[in-house]
C-alpha cells in the first residue's frame, strides 16, 4: 500500500513530465514558427516586388519590374489614352482601341489575390533542360490541368494526352504536322475553317509552306463533297467553339475530315458550359483562362497516341518544351483558380458577371440605332454555374447595316474606334471585331465612342 509521501512523489514526477513535454512542444513550436517567419535570400526580391507593386499609377496602368527606369525608378506603363508619367490624364482626342484581344479584365482579379498567387523564383531554379516528366513538362501542372478540366466540367482530360506548348499558338501548327503525317496519301493535306475565322490558322499554313500541308480556304467551298467520307480523309478542319469573333459555339462542317477544336474560349467567364468537349483534338490556352496571355502557355488534349506522339516530336524539335519557369507560375496561379471555385473568389463568377455587364452595355448602346447590329448570342444552361447563364462573349461582331457603309471600320475610325476589320476573317468588311477583353479604361472609352457616333446619327436622321 502507498504512503501519502509516495503518492505525493508520484503526482509531483507526473507534473514535472507534463510540464517537460509542454515546454518542449512550445519551444520548437515557436522554433519551427520562428524560422518559418525569418525571410532569408528571397527577402530583397520580395522587397522590390511590394515596392513596384505599389505604385498606384492614378489607377490607370501598373508599374513593373521590367519596366523602363526614369531617374532610376520604375516607371508607369499607361492604358490607353493616359499620358505619364503618373497616368492621370486623360487625352480627350485618343482613339478607343478595341482591336486586340488583350485579357485585362481580369487584371483587377489577380491584384486582388496578389499574395496567394505571387512566385518567387531562385536563381538556380531548374537550370537542367529536363523536369519531372517526360517530353519537358511538369507532371504536377499536369495533374492541375486534368483536375481543373473535370472540376470546371468544360472538357474530358481523362484518358487523353497531353502537349505543353508556347501559347495555343505554336500547338496549332504542331497539330496540323503531327495529324497530316498521320494520312495515307501522296499530296498534302487540305487545311480549312468555317468563316469567319481566326486568321493565324491560315497565315500558319502559309507560313510554313509545308509538303505535309497547304491552305484550302474554306469549309464551305468542300461541303458538297463531305457526303463522302473517303473524299474527306484527306483534310484538316480548325473549328473555333466558341468561335474568334463572333463566340458562337461551332461543330466541324466535313464529315470524315480531321478535326482540330479550338478550345480557347470554352471557359465559363465566355460561355456556358452546356456539356464537356470530347474531340480528339482540343486546344486550350492560359491567356483566355487565367488572363496571363504573356506567360505564353497553352496546351493540347489529344486522344490518339501516335498523334500525340508527333505533335511531342514538332514541339521537342522546335522549341525543346516550355519555359520551365512559365510551368513554376502556371501552377501557382492553376492552384490558385482551383482553390477558389465555388466560392467568392472563383474566378468564372468574376470574369463572367464582368464580360456580362460588358455585353449588356454595348447591346444596349448599339440597339439604339438600326445603323449597327450585333450578334445573336442566347442565354443557355451552363453545367457550371448550374443556371441559365446570360451571353459574355470576348468579342462584339458588330456589322454596319447601311448599303453606305460597306467599309464598317472605316465609320468607326472616323469616330474615334479601332477595331478589326471583318476582311481579317474572311468576312465581308461590313464586320468589324470590337475586343471587350481590354481594361475597364478601354472599354468605358469604347463604349463613350460608340454612345456618340449613334448619337450623332439619329440626330443628323431627326432632321
Amino acid at each position: 500500500m502507498e504512503t501519502g509521501s509516495e503518492l505525493r512523489f508520484g503526482s509531483k514526477l507526473f507534473l514535472i513530465f507534463y510540464t517537460s513535454l509542454f515546454l518542449n512542444v512550445f519551444f520548437l513550436s515557436y522554433s519551427f514558427l520562428s524560422s518559418r517567419s525569418e525571410i532569408g535570400w528571397s527577402q530583397t526580391a520580395a522587397a522590390e516586388a511590394e515596392a513596384v507593386a505599389a505604385i498606384s499609377c492614378s489607377g490607370h496602368g501598373r508599374a513593373f519590374l521590367d519596366g523602363l527606369l526614369i531617374d532610376g525608378k520604375p516607371s508607369c506603363e499607361c492604358n490607353t489614352c493616359y499620358q505619364p508619367p503618373d497616368c492621370s490624364q486623360l487625352s480627350l482626342d485618343c482613339a478607343a482601341d478595341a482591336d486586340s484581344g488583350n485579357p485585362l479584365f481580369l487584371e483587377p482579379y489577380w491584384q486582388e489575390h496578389a499574395a496567394s498567387s505571387a512566385v518567387v523564383v531562385a536563381g538556380w531554379h531548374r537550370m537542367s533542360y529536363t523536369t519531372t516528366g517526360k517530353n519537358f513538362i511538369s507532371l504536377e501542372l499536369e495533374r492541375h490541368i486534368r483536375m481543373l478540366h473535370l472540376m470546371v466540367g468544360n472538357a474530358v482530360a481523362d484518358d487523353r494526352f497531353i502537349v505543353f506548348g508556347s501559347g495555343s499558338t505554336q500547338l496549332l501548327y504542331a497539330l496540323i504536322h503531327a495529324l497530316s503525317q498521320g494520312q495515307n496519301s501522296s499530296g498534302p493535306a487540305s487545311v480549312v475553317a468555317s468563316i469567319p475565322y481566326y486568321p493565324p490558322y491560315r497565315m500558319q499554313t502559309d507560313l510554313f509552306d509545308s509538303k505535309l500541308a497547304e491552305w484550302k480556304g474554306v469549309t464551305s467551298s468542300w461541303a458538297n463533297e463531305s457526303s463522302s467520307i473517303g473524299s474527306m480523309k484527306d483534310f484538316i478542319e480548325f473549328v473555333t467553339s466558341p468561335n474568334n469573333p463572333d463566340g458562337l459555339l461551332k461543330h466541324s462542317v466535313l464529315s470524315g475530315s480531321s478535326s482540330i477544336y479550338d478550345r480557347a474560349y470554352y471557359w465559363p467567364h465566355f460561355t456556358a458550359i452546356p456539356a464537356p468537349a470530347d474531340e480528339d483534338v482540343m486546344i486550350f490556352t492560359t491567356s483566355k483562362l487565367s488572363g496571363h496571355a504573356s506567360s505564353r502557355f497553352g496546351w493540347a488534349l489529344i486522344k490518339d497516341k501516335d498523334v500525340y506522339m508527333r505533335t511531342v516530336d514538332y514541339i521537342q524539335l522546335n522549341t525543346m518544351g516550355v519555359s520551365r519557369d512559365t510551368q513554376l507560375r502556371i501552377l501557382k496561379l492553376f492552384k490558385v483558380i482551383l482553390g477558389e471555385l465555388g466560392g467568392e473568389s472563383d474566378i468564372f463568377a468574376f470574369g463572367h458577371k464582368t464580360m456580362s455587364e460588358r455585353w449588356s452595355k454595348l447591346n444596349q448602346v448599339v440597339s439604339r440605332s438600326k445603323r449597327f447590329s450585333l450578334q445573336t448570342i442566347p442565354p443557355q444552361y451552363c453545367k457550371y454555374f448550374k443556371t441559365i447563364s446570360d451571353p459574355s462573349p470576348a468579342y462584339g461582331w458588330l456589322k454596319c447595316e447601311m448599303e453606305e457603309d460597306g467599309e464598317c471600320s472605316a465609320v468607326l475610325r472616323a469616330a474615334g474606334i479601332i477595331g478589326r476589320e471583318g476582311s481579317m476573317f474572311e468576312a465581308d468588311d461590313r464586320h468589324v471585331r470590337l475586343s471587350l477583353l481590354k481594361t475597364q479604361d478601354d472599354f468605358d472609352q469604347l463604349l463613350q465612342k460608340m454612345e456618340a457616333l449613334i448619337s450623332n446619327y439619329e440626330s443628323i436622321m431627326d432632321i
